[in-house]
């Protein structure tokens, strides 16, 4: 069976009302997570990870890609009504979006910002479809040393874009790596670093609990400690400024162009293995800058500065998926929770994923069409009742956050033991957050630990203890250059740039 037929069953599959029922929760859920500021896709999907004891794979899998791409879609609403951005990613698009508000066009800005996000949404999962069976078919030549290395430069380039320091990213990767080697050895037999012997530590560590500790949990001790009240100023509203006014002729001749240049930006640099939303969002916003026909307009409210940074936001988030699901590297902090879902149905993310589990993937990327056509749908009648729930009192929020934790770690085992160890990773993300530690190595390192343990000791077995195996055959050499570059890079840009202020 090709691809394109797979594709097919994949629409059958998501189209049955039970499934469809997820993928519309999902939207819905993730348009709210990206419209409250401090709450993002990553902290929602580790907070349902509980979920994943019960519910079946395709079903909770549709329900992540709804939250993912309707974080992407809801972070622009806050950021062009309320100037605060609900995602990183969407802080290009206050710039130019809440100008546009503030001028009483904010329908104009929402509705090229939720055009602009489906058409880039479409056009990324085009991509995805066709490009993911390449990638599949040259990762399908890989071995242990290729394996070994592919992972060497997934916590190299995860450590690197997802924190301010790369201290503090390996020491967070080290700390994911010593944690994920807890529990039985599986060739020697022999426990290790299980206290003595402690029996719930013998099978390893839940990534589930230490996600959602890390992500939810820490989150909210986090926030709460803050303390601090967001800007809840509003735009002025006069009688053009309707959330429901669509766009006038001109807007669309101004919008259509940055909409595919922002969606180009977005994929391919969000599928690179250093990607994300921010870069491409910024590299779009700049360029639309530089080939406008109204550049004095830019800092004033210019729609092509929303139209392109939000087309790349989406565009990103279908590219981050191409490096998770072909060759099981995350390149984002949501992408580093949605291979711990997959860790937890007993599913490895890589090139054979597209062939032993075909009706997820398949299901999975039909549904991100359909995902698309229901938050175009979805995200205009809702604005007005998302800046409602802005109102709620953030502490109401944390507790919720805390509670819903807590009941669906200990639903799943009835562990005191998981329950302490939820508040513990809870601890843990809290003194990350507070110290400025990136969370997303961590969990990296405790997937990805364990596998490059076993791919190591494979390829050494093979190479007959010749540790220069890893260079000789030539796809691992070249995978480990391009780790030891990014490794390298942050170093030398610094350096670079502090010897350009000294001249």
């Amino acid at each position: 069976m090709n691809y394109f037929e797979q594709l097919i069953n994949g629409f059958g599959t998501a189209l049955t009302p039970s499934i469809l029922i997820y993928g519309f929760a999902g939207c819905l859920a993730g348009t709210l997570v990206g419209v409250l500021p401090g709450i993002g896709p990553a902290l929602t999907i580790a907070l349902l990870l509980p979920l994943t004891f019960k519910a079946p794979a395709v079903a909770m899998f549709v329900l992540f890609a709804g939250i993912y791409y309707g974080g992407m879609y809801g972070g622009s609403t806050t950021a062009i009504l309320l100037n605060t951005p609900g995602e990183s990613s969407s802080v290009v698009t206050s710039l130019e979006g809440n100008k546009m508000a503030r001028r009483g066009l904010a329908g104009q800005a929402l509705a090229t910002a939720a055009i602009g996000s489906f058409v880039a949404g479409t056009i990324g999962t085009i991509a995805l479809t066709f490009f993911a069976p390449i990638v599949v078919g040259v990762a399908l030549t890989f071995g242990p040393a290729e394996y070994f290395s592919l992972m060497v430069l997934a916590a190299v380039s995860v450590t690197a874009v997802l924190g301010n320091s790369v201290i503090r990213g390996m020491i967070s990767l080290s700390l994911g790596i010593i944690i994920g080697l807890v529990g039985i050895d599986l060739q020697s037999g022999q426990p290790r670093f299980t206290f003595g012997g402690v029996m719930e530590l013998l099978n390893g560590v839940e990534v589930v609990v230490a996600v959602v500790g890390l992500f939810a949990v820490g989150d909210a001790l986090f926030l709460a400690w803050q303390g601090r009240e967001k800007n809840k100023k509003t735009v002025i509203i006069s009688p053009k400024n309707k959330w429901y006014n669509w766009m006038r002729k001109e807007d669309w001749k101004r919008s259509w162009k940055p909409w595919l240049r922002g969606s180009f930006y977005g994929f391919f640099i969000g599928a690179l293995p250093t990607g994300g939303a921010e870069v491409p969002t910024l590299l779009s916003y700049y360029t639309e800058k530089k080939l406008s026909k109204k550049p004095e307009e830019f800092g004033k409210g210019a729609i092509e500065g929303v139209a392109g940074p939000e087309a790349a936001n989406n565009a990103a988030a279908a590219g981050v998926l191409m490096p998770l699901l072909t060759l099981g590297i995350p390149t984002s902090a949501t992408a580093a929770v949605l291979l711990s879902a997959f860790e937890s149905y007993g599913i490895r993310p890589g090139p054979t994923l597209l062939t032993q589990q075909s009706n997820l993937v398949w299901t999975l990327i039909a549904s991100l069409y359909i995902g698309n056509v229901i938050l175009l749908i979805l995200n205009y009648p809702l604005v007005g009742i998302w800046i409602k729930i802005l109102k709620i009192p953030s502490q109401w929020l944390y507790v919720g956050v805390i509670i819903i934790s807590s009941a669906g770690v200990y639903g799943n085992g009835r562990s005191s033991f998981d329950l302490a160890l939820l508040f513990f990773f809870g601890l843990v993300g809290y003194f990350f957050r507070r110290f400025d530690f990136p969370a997303a190595p961590l969990i990296i390192g405790l997937i990805l630990g364990p596998i490059a343990e076993q791919s190591l000791r494979q390829a050494l077995i093979i190479g007959m203890g010749e540790w220069t195996t890893f260079i000789t055959r030539p796809i691992s050499a070249i995978i480990l250059f391009i780790a030891f570059v990014l490794f390298l890079s942050p170093f030398l840009i610094n350096f670079y740039s502090k010897k350009k202020q000294t001249r």
